[in-house]
């Protein structure tokens, strides 16, 4: 197991062959498979596991270094670390029982990314507007819903379910995340629970974005993730899980954008126009400033939302907020101009910038759109929380069961 000080320069070591298939994973729309294995053998997937469940306690500064070398090179390997350290996993080692870390644990150490199931097609950033539900029935829970666009779907072995929760009379008790635990990969899906279809995405077309139906699903109830608050509080807690997921995909976003960089870099040096490289232009050497300043910046509030502590070890909420919009919306700029450099060269394949320019689009919608993010900031910065909610006789009626 690797020294947490080696981390970045492990993630690099493996970003350089991962570089030479990225393209194939995205032509190929092919999960990265290969790729899984050598991060699991590297020990960067589970890292900030604690080392009693086999991880190194790693940092989410730790994750944060490795997370933007390996984003240079390829954005699908860089997603699967994040999500086999942040997000969902993180949420089951800060609420989830002792038998539920150490069936979760194995199998993010040995290459799993879990799947995190909030999304519906009727419930997006609205998420507490989520119809599926998990009812009560003895010593379990039956499922029936639908969820879309869930990172992972299809490969995932752990899936943590978010559904409204109701008691055996019905009831509603608040929204609660259930882990399930299969593998869709080798056909072995429990009774009840369908891989209905995947998306076709513009960019990490290696990722499967899929819808998933539950009918009828049972769920032992010692599978329920329950935080000390309860159910009818829980969903805020296990949220809090999405901060450093946040900060994560924040990190991608930069890593595709300093990837791009160098790309252009390098480009400007070789390249020659009008007898002599076109690094001298200094239209181009201002775009290229501009480029490495936003890069920079962008680092410097990820680094520091990383090291934050909020509630339950994640990081501060707003300031992962402000690293990921930040970050995200300088990336899209940073790769669009890199594309810019290149020209028709870069329009094309013959380059990684146009597969780049189509996997950083992604960054400013999933894990919290960028207008979401700005309300939350300003909430923050006002003190004050604007309700988003328009009140109608249905939302009424639910409120007052």
């Amino acid at each position: 197991m690797p020294e947490t000080r080696h981390i970045p320069s492990i993630a690099r070591d493996l970003a350089s062959g991962f570089a030479a298939r990225a393209g194939r994973w995205d032509r190929e729309r092919e999960y990265c498979w290969d790729n899984v294995r050598e991060l699991a053998q590297a020990g960067l997937m589970g890292m900030t596991l604690p080392r009693a469940y086999g991880g190194q306690g790693a940092s989410w500064h730790d994750v944060v270094l490795a997370v933007e070398e390996i984003a240079r090179a390829c954005t699908l390997s860089a997603r699967i670390v994040v999500e086999g350290n942040m997000g969902g996993i993180s949420a089951v080692m800060a609420y989830g029982t002792e038998a539920q870390k150490r069936l979760c644990a194995p199998l993010v150490l040995a290459g799993d990314k879990p799947a995190i199931c909030i999304t519906e097609p009727g419930a997006g950033s609205a998420a507490t507007d989520m119809t599926t539900t998990a009812q009560r029935r003895g010593d379990r829970y039956i499922l029936n819903g639908t969820k879309h666009w869930i990172t992972g779907g299809g490969v995932s072995r752990i899936h943590l379910i978010f559904a409204q929760v109701l008691d055996e009379t019905g009831e509603r008790q608040g929204i609660g995340g259930f882990l399930v635990i299969c593998d869709p990969s080798g056909g072995d899906l429990p009774e009840g629970f369908e891989v209905v279809r995947r998306e076709r995405t513009m960019g990490l077309c290696g990722m499967p974005e899929a819808e998933l139906k539950f009918t009828g699903l049972v769920v032992p109830a010692d599978m329920a993730v329950v935080p000390p608050s309860g159910f009818a509080r829980g969903f805020a807690d296990l949220m809090t899980a999405y901060n450093s997921q946040r900060v994560g995909a924040g990190t991608v976003a930069l890593g595709i954008a300093a990837g791009a960089m160098d790309h252009a870099r390098r480009y400007l040096l070789e390249r020659e126009q009008f007898g002599r490289p076109i690094a001298e232009f200094q239209g181009l050497q201002w775009m290229l400033a501009d480029m490495d300043t936003g890069v920079h910046a962008a680092r410097l509030m990820l680094h520091e939302a990383a090291r934050t502590t909020g509630p339950a070890g994640f990081p501060d909420m707003t300031m992962a907020a402000r690293a990921k919009l930040f970050a995200s919306e300088t990336a899209i700029k940073v790769v669009n101009d890199a594309l810019q450099m290149f020209g028709a060269r870069g329009y094309g394949d013959a380059e990684p910038l146009e597969r780049m320019y189509r996997d950083v689009r992604m960054f400013t919608i999933g894990g919290g759109t960028a207008q979401v993010l700005r309300t939350q900031i300003a909430g923050t910065v006002l003190g004050i929380r604007t309700p988003q909610r328009r009140e109608t006789p249905q939302t009424r009626a639910l409120a007052a069961e």
